[in-house]
């Protein structure tokens, strides 16, 4: 299986404690538009104390389907109803 981002596999991202403990799914998604950090999220709030640090590769370990948004543009973001939906992609 190839690595289908063009950011290095190791290259830190946003995501929430929900989605690395397996109890959410990878529902909403930003390439932010200032610095280009990716962010993968369940799509609930979140306190920052449940935030997490992680690499791309780690998150495209635990949900493949990101790869179908990989070219997402800086400042847009990506959002699905459940891990079987199509991803609606939308400018930030």
């Amino acid at each position: 299986m190839s690595f289908p981002f063009d950011d290095h596999p190791q290259a830190a991202v946003l995501t929430c404690c929900h989605i690395i403990d397996g109890s959410a799914s990878i529902l909403f998604v930003s390439h932010d538009e200032d610095d280009g950090m990716w962010q993968f999220l369940c799509g609930k709030a979140h306190s920052e104390n449940e935030a997490r640090v992680v690499s791309l590769y780690e998150i495209y370990v635990l949900d493949n389907t990101i790869a179908q948004i990989a070219d997402l543009p800086y400042g847009y973001i990506a959002m699905r109803e459940s891990i079987e939906s199509n991803w609606i992609v939308r400018k930030n």
